[in-house]
């Protein structure tokens, strides 16, 4: 039985290593809330909050976060004691969507519920690898030509997927130039959201690239056009921002509206509704794999006990801690070794939390006690 004496929300920025740029927009540094539950007995568990401080990706803000975590979510939380992080989640369900806020606070429970009964958290989930195969997303680089050194030197690396961005004006030319730069190299591309059903005739081009997957080039709430996508084209759609629910991914799966599943924990209201969805996935026989949000090390081990589920046959995106960071905030920090991340064996998230180095990142802090 976990009882909660407090909950800490601490507003953290940190600064990319070097810019980030998607379709919808280029990022310098990542603004997250940071949440430590702390039970009766001392115990910390930690869970990230993986909103950006604009609705570019979802309509969740680190703002929003902060609004429903104060006046709706810990409140609930924090009034009785929780015997299974599974609860969390049920006791959330009277509030709508809010999934990044709800899976902040979920993801510390089930830190410290791990903690609690002395297990990795991946074995708390039932996960079953003792080591992930990763995969690295690209930004969208000035030049082709700083593209393709991007790409040579995450090859070099040894991580077992190239994601690159896209969007019109940024897709097939490069798509081609860098396949024919790496012919047998794992590469897919995300669009986020960046065309619609107009661009068919074009998308079709890509089925030339011999891709992994495009992950989710329509509408971000869409899985009816996506259907008509999928059947136009050879190359597996994967669909993320439409999928905030396990109903989501029953829908689209049944419509044929992608053959792969991005399970970000997230994005789906954490990691009980995300092993949900794994399951259902994994039944129907759809691969799935875990995006990244560009996530501190919290929220990194978080990914990585996740993606030792079996269905998780894909790479996900959680590449090393200093592709992103000049200093992580956990020790150590997350490793990739020719594509593969050893899955930590200690107890919780398998990393220790650096305090100092979390103070110096934090702009303010919040404490709600029970």
């Amino acid at each position: 039985m976990i009882e909660l004496d407090k909950v800490i929300v601490r507003n953290v920025k940190m600064e990319l290593k070097s810019p980030f740029t998607t379709s919808f927009g280029t990022f310098f540094e990542k603004e997250f809330l940071l949440l430590e539950a702390i039970d009766k007995d001392g115990v910390s568990g930690w869970g990230e909050s993986v909103a950006f401080p604009s609705p570019w990706y979802i309509e969740e803000t680190v703002r929003t976060n902060e609004h429903m975590l104060q006046d709706f979510l810990l409140p609930s939380l924090l009034k009785q004691p929780i015997a299974h992080p599974d609860e969390v989640s049920e006791r959330f369900a009277p509030i709508r969507r809010n999934n990044m806020a709800k899976s902040a606070i979920e993801g510390a429970i089930w830190d410290l519920y791990a903690k609690k009964n002395g297990v990795p958290l991946y074995q708390a989930l039932s996960g079953e690898k003792t080591e992930i195969d990763v995969g690295i997303s690209i930004g969208i680089e000035e030049t082709v030509k700083d593209q393709l050194n991007v790409i040579e030197k995450a090859v070099g690396d040894g991580y077992k997927r190239i994601k690159l961005k896209i969007k019109p004006g940024w897709d097939v030319d490069i798509l081609r130039e860098v396949r024919k730069n790496f012919p047998n190299t794992p590469l897919m591309a995300d669009a986020n959201s960046a065309y619609s059903l107009k661009d068919l005739e074009h998308l079709k081009q890509l089925d030339e690239f011999d891709l992994t997957m495009i992950e989710q080039p329509l509408a971000h709430d869409d899985i009816i056009d996506h259907a008509i996508l999928q059947k136009a084209i050879s190359t597996p759609i994967c669909l993320d921002e439409s999928i905030h629910t396990l109903e989501d991914t029953r829908k689209a799966v049944e419509m044929g509206s992608c053959k792969i599943i991005n399970i970000k924990i997230g994005r789906v209201g954490g990691l009980t509704q995300s092993k949900k969805i794994h399951d259902y996935c994994k039944e129907q026989g759809i691969p799935v794999w875990c995006g990244g949000m560009l996530e501190s090390g919290v929220g990194r081990a978080h990914n990585i006990a996740l993606t030792t589920l079996s269905q998780f046959i894909l790479p996900g995106d959680t590449s090393s801690s200093s592709r992103y960071w000049e200093q992580d905030i956990i020790e150590p920090e997350v490793i990739a070794e020719n594509g593969v991340i050893k899955v930590p064996d200690r107890v919780g998230i398998g990393y220790e939390v650096n305090r100092e180095t979390i103070e110096r990142f934090t702009a303010a802090t919040k404490i709600y006690q029970a």
